[in-house]
């Protein structure tokens, strides 16, 4: 492998780094965005809905226009589109120029991150492919992690407008290493003739009204919702002629029948909840000490340690995989161990919990991710023996992968108005028939004067307003609880599924040179 291929590949890294910090630094500063921009909560929302709208359509669309102006011209195109929205969006004075560039800058992150993958596959030769696919996983595990750090960094110490700019000097190099070192492919603009229109068409409504329903979806009620009905019937129906749409077309945007190949199939599903097990593990406890008054300067206490882990993990396990008498099955079935491991333990959180209750269940989760991504990402890899097929790899992966972030939103939204009201409800219930005892026993708001007097009457405390933060608190500590061991209930069906599906595979310096 040439250094100026390094070079580029590394160009492509930090490119895609950058698109994951603009979606996860924005998400653990999205109130401290809401307050310098000066709109309401609801509105706020869809600065996160409509980036994920765009990553997934720029996904689908990504490796066709990749190959057809070659990977390098479209590569420097989506980073110079990533910076230019990062630079205007703080200065949107409009609600209407805010939605469009923030989904144009969802695009550009689409348009990103399949090159990764793409890039990889073409310039890393089989001795040394499976260090550049942990290349790949940072993205999906180190900038989610490092987010909560970088956000406290600019909102806290410097302006809240940097969670945007610091964007710009990182496309600035990224751009310039990509110039130097990704190779210049003739385009192929005959292609262009051939473009999966329908197809696009078909993902811009569905994609969109999927990832419009799964974020917007608590906020309107679910189906007591006419809006969230016609985008469910929407997303169903795109998806549904999409299926159909692709076996006619001549250079369709997915290849669905590389899921026949077992390996990638589980592949595909691995990601999937792997990335929802990730973000429950992450969420769930910034949840918690966010409600208990930390401010992301202190959460990145638990956050900061398990990016860097990363760097260290992911190439550790690249060389643990190398060894041919290494199972990858069984590497994944330790990892999910470990992740169901650290949801079990999070699961006791009461409401005496400090950072410090949290540390050794997070580094369980830390380690058994880098466990569970590597393998998933060599079995996919090692299906794939035409480089043609390449492209159509990277956009079914990264589209299951766009997908799964707003349905992880979906998830935990799901996990707090369901479980979140039938705890506060039975409490309040019991509450209610003693008000005295109950608000008095361990676990609600500890050293607080009691809200209620023996009689009935609002004691000194503040009364109601004590009462409801009471139960409030001790609903919200049930229902993390709760969300824990549905963490641990999914890793449970996805060691079903690795004990079905995927098959024997061999490290990709003996797969792909004995086959």
């Amino acid at each position: 492998m040439k250094a100026q291929s390094l070079v580029g590949l590394l160009g492509i890294l930090l490119a895609a780094l950058t698109a994951e910090f603009n979606d996860g630094v924005t998400n653990a500063a999205l109130n401290d965005i809401q307050g310098g921009l000066r709109i309401s909560h609801d509105a706020g929302t869809w600065i996160e809905s409509l980036y994920a709208t765009g990553q997934v359509i720029g996904m689908s669309m990504a490796t066709f226009w990749a190959v057809t102006v070659s990977v390098r011209r479209f590569a420097i195109f989506a980073v110079i589109l990533n910076g230019v929205t990062t630079v205007l969006i703080p200065l949107s004075a409009e609600l209407a120029w805010l939605y469009g560039l923030r989904i144009i800058e969802g695009m550009a992150a689409g348009f990103t991150i399949p090159l990764l993958l793409t890039v990889a596959l073409r310039v890393l030769p089989p001795p040394i492919r499976l260090y550049g696919l942990s290349a790949y996983a940072l993205t999906a595990t180190f900038g989610p992690n490092i987010a909560t750090t970088l956000a406290a960094l600019w909102t806290d110490l410097v302006d809240w407008r940097f969670v945007f700019w610091e964007a710009l000097p990182l496309c600035g190099l990224a751009g310039t290493m990509i110039w130097y070192g990704v190779a210049q492919d003739p385009p192929q603009y005959d292609r262009i003739s051939k473009f999966d229109w329908p197809g696009a068409l078909l993902i811009v409504i569905g994609a969109g009204s999927l990832t419009t329903m799964l974020e917007q979806g608590n906020r309107y009620d679910w189906f007591n919702s006419p809006t969230i009905c016609v985008l469910a019937t929407l997303s169903v129906a795109g998806f549904g002629l999409l299926l159909v749409n692709e076996t006619r077309q001549e250079l369709p945007l997915y290849r669905f029948d590389l899921l026949k190949r077992r390996n990638f199939a589980y592949a595909l599903i691995a990601l999937f909840v792997f990335l929802l097990l990730n973000l429950g593990v992450s969420t769930l406890p910034a949840s918690f000490l966010r409600e208990a008054g930390f401010r992301p300067e202190q959460i990145q206490f638990i956050s900061l340690p398990i990016a860097l882990s990363q760097l260290i993990t992911l190439p550790a396990v690249a060389y643990l995989l190398d060894f041919r008498r290494v199972d990858p099955r069984v590497v994944s079935f330790a990892g999910i161990l470990l992740v169901m491991a650290a949801a079990l333990g999070n699961s006791f959180i009461t409401s005496g919990w400090q950072l410090e209750q949290f540390y050794l269940w997070e580094a369980c989760a830390a380690l058994g991710e880098s466990l569970i991504v590597m393998p998933l990402l060599m079995m996919a890899t090692n299906t794939i023996r035409d480089p043609a097929d390449g492209p159509f790899t990277s956009t079914l992966v990264n589209t299951m992968r766009a997908i799964a972030q707003p349905t992880g939103v979906w998830m935990v939204q799901l996990i707090t108005r369901w479980r979140g009201s039938l705890h506060y409800n039975r409490l309040a219930d019991q509450a209610g028939l003693n008000r005295f005892s109950v608000l008095q026993a361990p676990g609600l708001l500890p050293g607080n004067p009691p809200p209620f007097l023996p009689n009935g009457e609002p004691g000194p405390g503040g009364g109601a307003e004590v009462y409801r933060a009471a139960v409030e608190a001790q609903a919200m500590v049930l229902t993390l609880a709760d969300g824990f061991l549905i963490i641990a209930g999914l890793a449970l069906a996805l060691v079903v599924v690795l004990l079905i599906l995927p098959v024997r595979t061999y490290p990709p310096r003996i797969e792909l040179a004995e086959k």
